[in-house]
């Protein structure tokens, strides 16, 4: 790569505009469509700048930790700005499914809008669930196996009380005479497959949201099944989750707040099933579901009589009442044994024996509130991993391997910076924000030392805060830039994962006036494997005020683009390997095959470590989006790379 004196030369913009066409995601309005245009129109020659050198800001103060979650059912809690409401009870929705994966989509973006979803995927069974269930709306597949859904609908419009509950067909066929069909059955409204998670919770919302209304106003009920046998399923049935048979995470909370106001005895534990990554590239995200189902019995099985609910992907928590501390070490023992005591069948053939590491802490420590104990047991948890028996008691007082994990995080955040640059030419300045740590004795730590330390030492998430802070500082210094600017900031999976991430990071964007297309989020993809569901709803809300997730780390396997089909991701940083190996013919179809995928996905790709003018060349070739690395400016404190004058 050189730079030279060489006329300007024509471009064309090197990334998707602000509302670039997403599988999941609405179309933009008209107005920011034409904006849209006229950027992506961007061909004609664009006048040399420069950015000047800076000297590294000063880390931002740590913001204020995010909100408790609220008790609502969803397993996370990733609001939906305009979800309208006529009521404070939650909406609730019977999905009526017998695909799998295509239920559990379902019902994951449900319960990211905040919206209860059952899943009943035995259609004979759906007028005996009716008045358990006491849904507001049916989510109905047209094409059901046995009893389809027009017969199904035809059976429900018989019951009298069941006039007003709307009904909504979810199908892949395309048949327009198909849709009038089940319209004129009584179905209230057809939505066709694949469908995005906006549209599904604007449509199912809607629905819900005028059915009350019409209720209200002629006096009826609603839900309109309202005898006493329903009444009291519905007073139970939000303290379980309906997939795995477990209490919900927002029941144990609130029990757990409760409990630490009364000063009870007792103990929480945080249980992480071990190896999850590694079961998730293995057998693939179905089967390593169906594993964290059984994991969440056996866990319950030991616990019992406790509470034990699901936390996440692959953590649970466990609420012991009126036991004495020092019996808080056997219940913990017996905890992972119980866990372990089983073969877990996976797959058709293959049988694995599940491990887990667990912190724990008794009640009576001190917590203000659940927040806070579950933040411990965490960081207890994370110590229990480099334990030989992957069990560890909450200390007031950090043993010695924390305290040293602790010192090596006194230092002064001082990021590095290297240049993300367009193989065809760019209208951006473009750089990755690489973690740094400089300490008292003048050492400047790498991030691959500073993040196991501050995870370990539960202080992640105000790093990657402090990151962020610094990164928005830049953008905003820079607002006014010929160029304008583009940040890459990677995020760990547990700050990503926090309730609340998504609306401090827009908040912290709008008190800067700054537009969230400035910023892109890196998510290393081992991460992403285990939380892609999550990160798929996290994504849509973040695109909601305009910033975009690049998958960094990628190795091409079938779980991997199996993920980038799911995930709706901008940007996809290759591994180092393709470009070390990009010789080999092997590689070099990877490469191929993985950039055909990112061009169906509207994706573009980034080959990092670019080290001489070969792999630069194979990449150029190959038809790469983004090159960086040492050949193009190697890593250094200064924003100073001319992106007008450079070229391969």
């Amino acid at each position: 790569m050189a730079k030279h004196d060489t006329p300007t030369r024509t471009i064309r913009a090197e990334t998707p505009p602000a509302d670039y066409p997403r599988r999941w995601a609405d179309q933009a309005p008209p107005a920011q469509a034409a904006t849209a245009s006229t950027e992506s129109a961007a061909s004609m020659p664009v006048a040399p700048i420069v950015v000047p050198a800076i000297p590294a800001a000063s880390p931002a103060p740590a913001p204020a930790p995010a909100p408790a979650p609220a008790p609502a059912p969803a397993t996370v809690a990733t609001p939906v700005a305009a979800l309208p409401t006529v009521s404070d009870t939650p909406f609730r929705v019977l999905i009526v499914e017998d695909d799998r994966s295509q239920a559990l989509f379902a019902q994951s973006v449900l319960h990211g809008a905040g919206i209860e979803a059952i899943v009943e995927s035995d259609p004979f069974a759906v007028l005996a669930t009716l008045p358990e269930v006491k849904p507001d709306l049916i989510l109905m597949d047209l094409h059901l196996r046995e009893l389809d859904g027009i017969a199904l609908t035809t059976q429900i419009r018989q019951q009298p009380h069941l006039q007003l509950l709307p009904i909504v067909f979810l199908s892949g066929d395309p048949d327009p005479e198909r849709q009038y069909e089940v319209l004129a059955i009584g179905a209230d409204d057809f939505l066709s497959k694949p469908i995005r998670p906006r549209h599904l919770i604007a449509a199912v919302s809607n629905r819900i949201q005028r059915a009350r209304q019409q209720a209200k106003a002629l006096g009826l009920p609603h839900p309109p099944i309202a005898d006493a046998v329903a009444a009291n399923a519905a007073a139970e049935r939000p303290n379980t989750n309906p997939e795995t048979g477990l209490p919900t995470r927002q029941f144990l909370l609130g029990k757990l707040d409760a409990l630490l106001g009364e000063k009870r005895s007792g103990g929480l534990f945080f249980i992480e099933v071990a190896g999850a990554i590694g079961l998730r590239e293995r057998y693939g995200y179905a089967d390593f579901e169906r594993l964290m189902i059984k994991a969440g019995h056996l866990l319950l099985a030991a616990a019992r009589p406790h509470t034990l609910a699901r936390l996440n992907d692959n953590s649970f928590l466990a609420l012991a009442v009126d036991v004495e501390p020092a019996q808080l070490a056997d219940l913990a023992q017996g905890l992972r044994d119980g866990l372990a005591a089983e073969a877990v069948q996976v797959g058709s053939h293959d049988h694995v024996h599940l491990r887990a590491s667990i912190g724990y802490a008794p009640l009576d420590a001190g917590f203000g509130d659940s927040s806070l104990a579950i933040d411990a047991v965490e960081r207890t948890m994370l110590e229990a991993r480099l334990l030989p028996g992957a069990i560890a008691r909450w200390q007031l007082q950090p043993d010695p391997g924390t305290q040293e994990r602790l010192k090596l995080l006194e230092g002064q955040l001082e990021p590095a910076y290297q240049p993300i640059i367009a193989v065809a030419g760019g209208n951006h300045a473009q750089f990755q924000v690489l973690l740094r740590l400089r300490q008292a004795d003048g050492t400047l730590l790498p991030a691959a030392q500073v993040i196991p330390a501050a995870e370990a030492a539960g202080r992640i998430t105000d790093l990657d805060h402090q990151v962020i802070e610094h990164a928005l500082g830049l953008l905003d210094r820079y607002r006014h830039a010929t160029l304008p600017m583009r940040l890459f900031v990677t995020q760990s999976a547990r700050t990503l994962m926090a309730d609340g991430y998504a609306d401090w990071l827009e908040q912290a964007l709008r008190s800067r006036n700054l537009d969230g297309a400035s910023l892109v989020i890196d998510i290393r993809m081992p991460d992403a494997l285990v939380h892609g569901f999550v990160l798929a709803q996290l994504s849509d809300r973040l695109g909601q005020f305009g910033v975009r997730l690049c998958l960094s780390q990628f190795e091409a396997c079938n779980d991997a683009n199996a993920l980038l089909t799911m995930l709706p991701v901008a940007y996809v940083r290759l591994s180092a390997r393709f470009a070390s190996e990009h010789a080999s013919p092997q590689v070099r179809q990877l490469l191929a095959q993985t950039l055909e995928l990112a061009r169906s996905v509207n994706a573009q790709l980034i080959a990092q470590q670019i080290e001489d003018a070969q792999s630069a060349a194979a990449m150029w070739i190959s038809g790469i989006d983004y090159i960086q690395g040492n050949m193009v400016q190697s890593v250094g404190n200064d924003l100073d790379f001319d992106f007008d004058n450079t070229s391969l």
